[in-house]
């Protein structure tokens, strides 16, 4: 009898379920026929749950999460970007308030000669998301087939779409299943879900943002780097130059918190102005991506390369190509007011002289949801023309009666829910906070 190649071994589930239960660890060939069959409805929900708890419980070795996560991306297709010149680039961060970057760098990293081919996701709790960000543009298209992505690409560059059925349909499942099972915290998990889906991109290399504080999910910057040095070991072992950079989520960055909203401080940093620490931020990610793209020889040559296409106008002319190669209105550049408006505004008062000494970030983005910007269940629709705008950052002197920030909204239900929280987050004393370093540290492979 002829063996069968190793590659179409079979195991039983419950044999992989107790191994791992008991802290054995699972060889590349165990990981990938699990992945393979529970993908294809071969192994029911119940005994993924059972595995997914015990991998929660007992953790991976370094080995058996690159195997979990090259077993992930394979699920599906792997997109074949060889034929568009230039290097593949992408930026991923793991969540935040305010987080706008990736509608910036998109089109900068591409305006300096490289192929952005960004995979985005919507809001996730607290979180906003890139795609409900790009749809407050009118028309703009996140759901383009994989042959137009790569027409989009091969055109300016750039193109930011949702997750597409073909690529890595194994983390589509196996998030869903995680969800509902208490096991979405694991770094383990967490890496190669993100991992795998990044690297179906076929990209050359990754940075990641990884946020730390009470805005973040990984509130504790220990954990944030135990999960960046996860991810840098797990791309240099699939051949993916990765670097991950730290950074403050304290307090929100920018300003602006809110689909439209933060589509307008895009335009802002795009157009040379926009609030420090946002532009900041962006120089920073750029100047990594142009590093490990090879564009530059340094971040410092990097930072000041994207530094020098926004002063230009071409990063800016690259977001007008890309919105209108995705459907969208790019006349909102010139005229943000095209943009989603709410219809009413109410400025949040401060009650007392001071200075701010704190935010609870996590908060802001609640109030942000509870307006209708994100979902309070998964059903939900997305308001996109509400928000809130700050006026005062941490460190910043606050007038009896001043505004600390405005709301935008259409239900004035929501409106006065969304007041308490804001008012619950910020914290006034008679001596300024300092805030955090906005980059905190980076480790690359």
């Amino acid at each position: 009898m002829t063996s069968q190649p190793s590659s179409a071994r079979t195991f039983r589930a419950v044999d992989l379920i107790r191994k791992k239960r008991d802290g054995q660890e699972l060889s590349a060939e165990e990981i990938n026929y699990f992945i393979r069959a529970y993908t294809s409805s071969e192994i029911p929900d119940y005994q993924a749950s059972a595995w997914l708890m015990a991998l929660l419980l007992r953790g991976l070795t370094r080995a058996e999460t690159a195997a979990l996560t090259d077993a992930m991306l394979h699920s599906g297709e792997v997109l074949d970007l060889s034929g568009l010149p230039g290097k593949k680039v992408d930026k991923h961060s793991t969540g935040g308030v305010g987080d706008k970057t990736s509608l910036v760098l998109a089109p900068l990293a591409a305006a300096g000669g490289l192929i952005v081919p960004m995979i985005s996701g919507r809001g996730l709790g607290h979180t906003g998301g890139t795609l409900d960000k790009l749809e407050s543009i009118p028309g703009f298209n996140v759901n383009l087939a994989v042959s137009e992505f790569r027409r989009v690409l091969g055109k300016c560059g750039c193109a930011m779409i949702g997750q597409t059925a073909e690529i890595a349909p194994a983390d589509r499942k196996l998030y869903a299943l995680r969800d509902v099972t208490a096991t979405v915290e694991s770094p383990y998990l967490i890496c190669a879900s993100i991992m795998s889906k990044k690297l179906a991109e076929g990209i050359d290399a990754l940075v990641l943002d990884i946020k730390t504080g009470l805005g973040a999910f990984m509130k504790k910057e220990e954990d944030a780097r135990f999960l960046g040095e996860l991810m840098v070991e797990t791309g240099k072992r699939m051949g993916t130059r990765v670097a991950a950079v730290f950074t403050d989520m304290d307090q929100p960055l920018g300003y602006y918190a809110g689909n439209a909203l933060e589509v307008m401080e895009v335009l802002e940093v795009l157009n040379g102005r926009g609030p420090d620490d946002l532009r900041t931020l962006c120089l920073e990610l750029a100047g990594w991506m142009f590093y490990l793209g090879g564009i530059s020889e340094g971040l410092e040559e990097g930072k000041d390369r994207a530094a020098g296409l926004i002063a230009s106008g071409k990063a800016l002319g690259k977001f007008v190509e890309m919105i209108s190669l995705q459907g969208g209105d790019a006349r909102i550049v010139d005229n943000p007011q095209l943009l989603p408006r709410a219809k009413q505004t109410r400025h949040i008062r401060s009650d007392r002289t001071g200075f701010v000494s704190a935010i609870q970030c996590e908060t802001v983005g609640i109030a942000t949801v509870v307006l209708g910007g994100g979902r309070e269940k998964k059903e939900d629709s997305v308001d996109h023309a509400v928000g809130v705008v700050l006026h005062k950052k941490v460190g910043n002197e606050v007038g009896m009666d001043e505004p600390i920030c405005t709301l935008h909204y259409n239900d004035e239900s929501r409106a006065k829910r969304a007041e308490t929280l804001i008012r619950q987050s910020y914290q006034i004393e008679d001596r300024p906070g300092k805030a955090r370093p906005l980059v905190q540290g980076v480790i690359q492979s």
